[in-house]
């Protein structure tokens, strides 16, 4: 090993830079940006000469700087605010996967509960992303989600924000709320019970209005609505052992899977209950946990790929830029019945 490469890496050898590959070459700096520009103007025999000195030597664009050059990055800033919600990295990872096969990277700010959030917004804005995807941002108001994206193209994912400036994905959830209370109906459940996540999102609340109201229509008694705080396992865990103790609950719809199987361990664990012959449990999303033998719960499947390739193909064709009319895109889920719902029996 030579002293330039001794142990710990100091003293490594720079990376070469296109300045130092051209002068090699013999060719301008600007025709070695060219090779490594899809699409860009160059002659074949040019670029597969720059290309393969580039191999020998090792040399690979510095994209950093080569975005500060350009008005466009194809970078795109993920905005989300909900990591403990095992939703949320499976929509990350398939979204990601999505920009990459359509030549776009992604970089992702955390916005933790309880932080500074305009200390940590205002990276969004300090990075030369050319567009800003928001994933259910549950902490951030309409006013801040405007300020967060201004000047740049912007997709709300799973969330909808009023006052139209806004492009938004989102699973059809009224639709699911009423296809839970009709599953709860046909199987003969005439007490049901709600429990929410964070009561004030726009998420809960169309899941919650539109249970309710399909509830009431179908001549069902709504025995309980409970507020979990959060969408968390530990928060449908309090949830359900209040269920429990309030007591002639036939069923319980929970606003998404995490919290439903916090319940059903309570239930059975703690409250003594069984899932679902004494009370039949329902979730939202269809995250993964949601199909394990331990759990195998009765969902509302939200349509993942199908808002990922929505949301992408907004970016790609422009439609959510600035000045562009804000458009909101729900999309149809499915009905999952698994094993924790079941007919009721008098009791």
């Amino acid at each position: 090993m030579s002293d330039s490469e001794h142990a710990g890496g100091k003293g490594r050898r720079k990376p070469i830079t296109a300045r130092e590959l051209a002068r090699l070459i013999g060719v301008s700096q600007s025709a070695v940006s060219r090779a490594f520009t899809p699409g860009a103007s160059i002659a074949a025999e040019l670029r597969e000469k720059i290309l393969r000195h580039a191999a020998e030597v090792d040399y690979h664009p510095n994209a950093i700087a080569s975005m500060l050059s350009r008005s466009r990055s194809n970078i795109v800033g993920i905005v989300v605010s909900d990591m403990q919600n095992p939703f949320y990295p499976a929509l990350i990872e398939k979204l990601s996967r999505a920009l990459q096969q359509v030549g776009l990277q992604s970089l992702l700010f955390n916005i933790a509960k309880g932080s500074n959030l305009e200390h940590q917004l205002s990276a969004v804005r300090r990075y030369n992303v050319d567009a800003v995807i928001v994933i259910s941002a549950t902490i951030l108001s309409g006013a801040t989600l405007r300020w967060v994206t201004e000047g740049r193209a912007a997709v709300l994912i799973n969330r909808v924000v009023d006052g139209g400036e806004l492009s938004c994905v989102a699973c059809d959830n009224i639709a699911g709320g009423r296809a839970i209370a009709d599953h709860f109906h046909q199987l003969g459940h005439r007490r049901v019970a709600y429990v929410a996540g964070l009561a004030h999102t726009s998420t809960n609340l169309e899941r919650q209005n539109a249970f309710i109201t399909r509830v009431a229509e179908l001549g069902m008694t709504l025995g309980g609505h409970f507020d979990g705080g959060e969408y968390s396992y530990a928060a449908g865990r309090r949830a359900a052992l209040e269920v429990a103790a309030k007591g002639n609950i036939d069923a319980v719809f929970f606003a998404n899977d995490i919290l439903a199987a916090g319940g059903i361990d309570a239930f059975r664990d703690e409250a003594g209950l069984r899932v679902p012959e004494d009370i039949s449990v329902a979730g939202f999303d269809d995250i993964a946990m949601a199909g394990w033998p331990r759990y195998s719960i009765t969902t509302f499947r939200q349509p993942l790929d199908e808002m990922v390739q929505v949301t992408v193909g907004m970016i790609e064709d422009g439609s959510c830029e600035p000045g562009q009319s804000a458009t909101i895109r729900r999309l149809s889920g499915e009905l999952i019945v698994r094993k924790t719902t079941g007919p009721f029996v008098s009791r």
